[in-house]
């Protein structure tokens, strides 16, 4: 399978499609947006572990992707979230915007059943690419009820104990695609192509340090693109005052300063994670960034923070009941030659029995 040479992200194509035939979208999507410039909060210093739960969609052996390329992609979003990247190449005036989310993840542990999973499930689908068609406004519909429902993808379990990252073979050249605060839950989540998922196996360049999946994340906790989606305009804005106003998508490697949108001398903030440059030319979230998800996480997205799939399934305890009814008692116990037993392993470790 081919790998795109340029970043591609349908989420404001999934937005708009929403927006267009849903009045309940649009007017969830209206509240948050209230909700997001009217809280204020303080400086949170406690880090918030987001579970995951990772759907592979394969139709050849290849695309099952290994465990490590799945903990690759997971270890990719808590470097970059965290800012423990490569954040020492952000150009120095954009420097102060950079800033530690204190936003990790992890794999969840316990499946909506309330049963003990590694955090991923895997299914074979018949399906050898999905397709997609940017020029075809019902494609991210189509995209959803293939991979998000079982007949041919998997469904997602619970949105609200879980961000569900599905992953396999797409076409038309889309890296992936997030599904905002406040839409249908059946389908929430992030989609991502298995060659720009993670950082080894099929990962591979320029989209191969798992930053589609940052990039795609943010949109799930409500970041919209840095240049406001208005087609070079310079009207359009992405609600946040500390990414300076661009006139487009960036893409490839820009050199700094690249300025558009008479927003010289430092010109786009390329570098964020929300524009569409390589994988190895981002590096950073800023502070009024991490200020838009804090309202996430407080609001359309609180109850994930205190979810149950991160807390380990305890041991079943044994019942065997009347089977050791007539189990000699210990002090009874005698080795072959009849000389007496002075410790006993009880199951855990030795202990004496006088």
């Amino acid at each position: 399978m081919a790998t795109p040479k340029k970043r591609t992200c349908a989420a404001m194509n999934h937005h708009n499609l929403l927006a267009r035939k849903d009045e309940v979208y649009r007017d969830n999507r209206r509240q948050i947006e209230q909700f997001t410039a009217t809280t204020r909060r303080a400086p949170r210093t406690q880090v918030i572990t987001i579970p995951v739960v990772v759907h592979v969609l394969y139709n050849n052996d290849s695309e099952n992707l290994s465990t490590q390329q799945i903990q690759s992609q997971i270890d990719a979003l808590n470097r970059d979230y965290r800012s423990k990247n490569d954040a020492a190449l952000i150009p120095e005036p954009f420097r102060p915007a950079n800033t530690d989310t204190l936003i990790q993840f992890a794999l969840a542990v316990r499946d909506p059943n309330g049963k003990p999973t590694t955090g991923v499930t895997r299914k074979r689908t018949s399906i050898k690419e999905f397709p997609y068609d940017q020029f075809d406004e019902e494609a991210t519909a189509k995209l959803d009820k293939l991979i998000k429902f079982d007949e041919f993808g998997h469904s997602a379990w619970p949105h609200d104990g879980y961000l569900n990252l599905w992953t396999c073979s797409i076409g038309g050249g889309l890296l992936g695609y997030a599904q905002f605060p406040g839409g249908p839950t059946a389908t929430d989540g992030v989609v991502i192509l298995n060659t720009a998922f993670g950082s080894v196996g099929l990962a591979a360049p320029p989209f191969s340090l798992g930053r589609t999946a940052v990039h795609e994340v943010g949109h799930w906790l409500n970041l919209l693109h840095i240049w406001g989606d208005d087609g070079q305009g310079c009207t359009g804005s992405d609600n946040i005052g500390d990414t300076p106003n661009q006139a487009g998508s960036n893409s490839g490697k820009p050199k700094f300063p690249h300025a558009t949108c008479q927003n010289g001398p430092f010109g786009d903030m390329f570098m964020n994670y929300m524009d569409y440059v390589d994988d190895d030319a981002m590096f950073m979230f800023t502070r009024g960034q991490l200020a838009r998800m804090e309202a996430t996480l407080a609001g359309p997205r609180k109850a994930i923070t205190i979810s149950r799939a991160l807390t380990p399934v305890p041991s079943e305890r044994l019942d065997l009941g009347v089977a050791l009814a007539g189990a000699p008692p210990v002090h009874a116990l005698e080795r072959e030659t009849g000389e007496a037993v002075k410790r006993w392993f009880d199951g855990v470790s030795w202990v004496s029995l006088s």
